[in-house]
């Protein structure tokens, strides 16, 4: 399989890994508090990634590895705490793909300074996945005060993730999950500080099921997003792994019986079509 198309095939992975896990963080924040949820999706994440590392034997991380992981868990821990908290307020069908063309549009812009600008062909395709994902995200709630307030979070979150996206490429080639463990780690140590600062209790292990299954598809995502930048350019990963909004708002459509529009398969579509011309 030719190495471009096996990163496309990682990023689109990471996407549908990503969905879901935006989703379970979303509804687990309707239970607990948003720094409890990313306290406990950080442990589960962290469980997984040291049991992946050991069976596969991966060595430490350099400490080049250790700084860009630990700037991608700080830039993490920001996009998840914002993301989940916009998510329980509801508007899902918004919140996420605003969260996701933000977070796009900064590894993108990275990625041409640093490797100039792809093929024209894919550039079409960049622009049509912009749209697509701007049409997810419209919505008949935009005068809502809870939605504005949504949408804030939302880009604060996009920030976050597009910082995410950046730093955790920058780590050596060939390391995979030990720099993602870093990441996580840091972001296990910012949760706990805000606990702290916001006098809020830490929840117990297994106080919220949805937490730990967000932590367990979010470090997932992590990973498989980590490969995709292996195999094909930081832009092409960045932009195909921010497709995550089709596969939450699908999943909010289904479980929480939440309205997709017209416009919002219409971006779907046109997210499909980006898809083709930037594997062309």
């Amino acid at each position: 399989m030719p190495s471009n198309l096996l990163g496309v095939l990682f990023a689109l992975t990471s996407a549908a890994v990503w969905g879901g896990g935006d989703f379970s963080g979303g509804q687990a924040t309707r239970k607990s508090h948003q720094y409890q949820v990313l306290l406990l999706a950080a442990l589960s994440g962290i469980v997984v990634l040291v049991i992946s590392a050991l069976v596969r034997g991966e060595s430490l991380p350099t400490g080049r590895s250790v700084l860009w992981g630990a700037m991608a868990g700080g830039a993490g821990a920001l996009g998840m705490a914002a993301l989940y908290k916009a998510l329980s307020m509801g508007n899902t069908a918004s919140v996420a793909p605003t969260s996701a063309i933000t977070c796009a549009m900064l590894p993108v812009l990275f990625g041409i300074l640093t490797a100039g600008l792809p093929k024209p062909v894919q550039l079409v395709g960049f622009a049509l996945a912009f749209i697509g994902i701007w049409l997810l995200s419209k919505t008949p709630k935009a005068g809502d005060k809870t939605f504005r307030e949504g949408i804030l979070l939302a880009l604060l979150s996009g920030i976050g993730f597009g910082g995410f996206f950046i730093f955790i490429s920058m780590v050596e080639k060939g390391q995979i999950f030990t720099p993602v463990l870093i990441a996580r780690a840091v972001t296990l140590v910012i949760a706990f500080i805000m606990l702290r600062l916001n006098h809020i209790p830490h929840p117990g292990i297994t106080s919220n099921p949805l937490a730990l299954l967000a932590g367990v598809l979010d470090t997932g995502g992590n990973i498989f997003y980590l490969l995709a930048t292996n195999f094909t350019r930081l832009d092409v990963a960045a932009l195909l792994s921010s497709f995550y909004p089709a596969g939450t708002v699908i999943l909010a459509g289904l479980i929480l019986k939440e309205k997709v529009s017209a416009t919002q398969w219409a971006g779907m579509i046109l997210c499909l079509l980006a898809l083709i011309l930037i594997i062309i």
